[in-house]
């Protein structure tokens, strides 16, 4: 965190395809050691699978699965005289999508399907219908919160 100023956020260009900030964006999370080119190829693909498998738009298909999984408050650890409490806090609308594309793509990593984009289409449908993985954590973390309602009056 630095302390002179606030450091800009960098703009993200839309993707080429779709010309779409947040594709661009997930491409980027779903990206590993450096290969957009191969996280651009499984995205398009797991959208030309959607296309095919549901008839509906890849992309309406993929903002819904977004905004079903993103979290409306999250637990923070806050240390209060000399013990550790799990308390709720409301997620910050930038971080709730990058939760969001993070946890759809953990939970499309560890599906079984034979290729990545397979398992990315599975996922982001499933999810747009308010199932699979990434909505099962989404439920986790919010019944943690809820769990941990009693210690809101330590929030920071």
């Amino acid at each position: 965190m630095p302390r002179r100023r606030e450091i800009p956020k960098r703009e993200i260009l839309p993707d080429p395809k779709y010309g779409n900030a947040d594709v661009a964006k997930f491409v980027n999370v779903l990206m590993t050691r450096g290969k957009k080119s191969i996280a651009e190829h499984i995205v398009y693909d797991a959208f030309d699978t959607i296309k095919s498998k549901s008839g509906k738009d890849p992309l309406e298909v993929f903002s819904q699965a977004v905004q079903n999984v993103k979290p409306m408050v999250e637990v923070k650890s806050r240390r209060v005289g000399g013990a550790n409490y799990q308390v709720p806090v409301e997620v910050r609308p930038v971080r709730r999508v990058a939760l969001a594309m993070r946890w759809l793509k953990e939970s499309a990593r560890k599906r079984g399907e034979k290729s990545m984009d397979a398992r990315l289409a599975g996922e982001l449908m499933e999810a747009a219908e308010g199932r699979g993985g990434a909505m099962k954590k989404r439920e986790e973390v919010h019944r943690m919160a809820e769990a941990n309602k009693a210690f809101a009056h330590y929030r920071f």
